[in-house]
């Protein structure tokens, strides 16, 4: 059985101390279809926790690891938050939708529910022990945090792996919830340097307690995002297409994972759409097989992730980092904001808006629009994306940006230049439209990944291929759910 995929129990006494554990901290899971159509089945629920702070290491929130949190994080919206980029700032007559993964509990992004997808095989199968087992979150920054605050509700011990090069805001929040030092391993380098974090967990892995959860190769990660996200940013759409006249024409966002790419599975199979992946112009791995650092913290580089769908992938999306760090100053400084108010008459409420966008959030967006661009598309025409995380992510980051390209002082000046660069100038080089040899050859690229380092069997590599493979996970939702509820009563 492939772990993660679990679907039966493993060991009966570790399932038994699970279900005691939870029973003894009064937590109750809810269902991966509770957290695909909250407004339908979760309403009731939520509406009585009005007085949980969704900060707080409560396990009733765990009912609002969905995307349909209102802005206060504590109601319940029958759609995703949302914003529609005005032209304005895109550029592009197409409407550029971005959801808002900063409403999610606890850690402000939406990687908490990758870490509960990833979670729930092992804890309902028994192969992960709450009462013994460390789990081990390797990450560039979210996810790690994702999984530290659903360990922390179950009671269990946490490793939390990540570059240490990483936004001081992720340890800040890591050091307050994990109260052993310890539990925070840092790896060499920034963004760029997930093989680092993969030698850490080799090592880690030695010791039998410790239980790795790999994001990058949790196939829950991806059945979680194609049950949960894909609805939600489909429901997103229809609701801007309210009149009916409006066309999905993309999902386009950064990889990372590929666990939040798997909702474009979905809505290609519902809207019909294209998929655009990004990736760093620093660190050009999908399109020319390169190399490098960059700082958009939060998408991974260097390798093709074992749970992206590369043979569904259209796009590939080329974005420089010097953007995305220009463009957090521009949306999050005085002197950035001065500018977008006098000089592209936006109103204080969109202004403020920009203050979603974390650097991986800016790169979804530049790809959109370089989506768009290509594309030319018009004004019935909508490209989706995601925000992962917020700028109060990255407000140490402005101030190192501010030094290395703006020699410590960002003023409005430098905002137009930085418009001007960053959104205006947006071109469509450095993107390529695969075909079948195309999706062949980035696919290919992860067998030094997975099989040569990581030991996974060529054949369980090369089934990828083929989107039956993808479409059979899905299988496995209606049967977690059935496991959750049996866990829910006791077993």
């Amino acid at each position: 059985m492939t772990p993660g995929l679990e679907t039966e129990i493993i060991s009966a006494d570790a399932y038994a101390r699970n279900v005691a554990r939870l029973q003894e901290r009064g937590l109750v899971l809810p269902n991966i279809s509770d957290l695909s159509d909250p407004p339908a089945r979760l309403a009731g629920q939520v509406g009585d926790m009005a007085d949980v702070d969704p900060d707080a290491a409560d396990p009733r929130n765990l009912f609002r690891v969905h995307w349909h949190n209102g802005d206060d994080r504590r109601s319940l919206t029958d759609v995703p938050s949302h914003v529609v980029l005005p032209k304005a700032l895109t550029g592009v007559d197409a409407k550029i939708v971005v959801a808002l993964g900063n409403r999610f509990p606890m850690i402000h992004t939406h990687k908490v529910l990758a870490a509960y997808g990833c979670l729930i095989p092992r804890l309902m199968s028994g192969s992960f022990d709450a009462t013994a087992h460390r789990a081990v979150w390797p990450s560039t920054g979210n996810y790690c945090r994702g999984g530290v605050a659903i360990a922390t509700l179950l009671g269990c011990r946490s490793v939390a792996v990540l570059p240490e090069g990483m936004s001081q805001e992720r340890f800040d929040w890591l050091n307050r919830w994990l109260a052993d030092p310890n539990d925070i391993y840092r790896t060499p380098g920034t963004e760029s340097n997930v093989k680092e974090i993969y030698d850490a967990c080799h090592d880690l892995a030695k010791d039998e307690e410790n239980l790795i959860l790999n994001q990058f190769a949790e196939y829950g990660n991806y059945i979680i995002h194609r049950a949960v996200t894909g609805p939600a940013l489909e429901r997103v759409f229809n609701h801007v297409n309210a009149d009916g006249n409006l066309k999905a024409r993309a999902f386009v966002a950064a990889t990372g994972s590929a666990g939040t790419f798997a909702a474009g599975d979905h809505l290609k199979e519902s809207l019909g759409i294209d998929l655009g992946a990004i990736e760093a112009l620093e660190c050009p791995t999908m399109l020319y097989n390169g190399y490098g650092e960059h700082n958009i913290q939060g998408i991974g580089d260097k390798h093709i992730p074992l749970i992206h769908n590369v043979m569904n992938t259209d796009y590939v999306i080329g974005v420089s980092d010097r953007s995305c760090d220009g463009l957090n100053l521009v949306f999050n400084s005085t002197a950035g904001r001065a500018f977008l108010s006098a000089h592209l008459e936006l109103g204080q409420q969109d202004i403020a808006s920009f203050g979603n966008f974390g650097l991986s959030s800016i790169a979804n967006i530049l790809g959109a629009i370089k989506y768009a661009k290509y594309m030319d598309l018009g004004a019935d025409d909508v490209v989706l994306t995601v925000a992962t995380d917020g700028a109060d992510m990255y407000h140490t980051e402005q101030g190192i940006a501010e030094k290395k390209y703006y020699g410590g002082s960002f003023d409005q000046i430098a905002a137009a230049e930085t418009y001007g660069r960053a959104l205006l100038g947006i071109a469509t080089d450095h993107m390529i439209e695969l075909d079948r040899a195309g999706r062949e050859r980035v696919f290919n690229l992860g067998y030094y990944t997975w099989v040569e380092q990581q030991g996974t069997t060529l054949s369980d590599f090369d089934r990828r291929r083929d989107q039956s493979f993808w479409d059979g996970l899905m299988d496995l939702v209606p049967v977690w759910d059935q496991m959750i509820t049996k866990f829910n009563e006791g077993g």
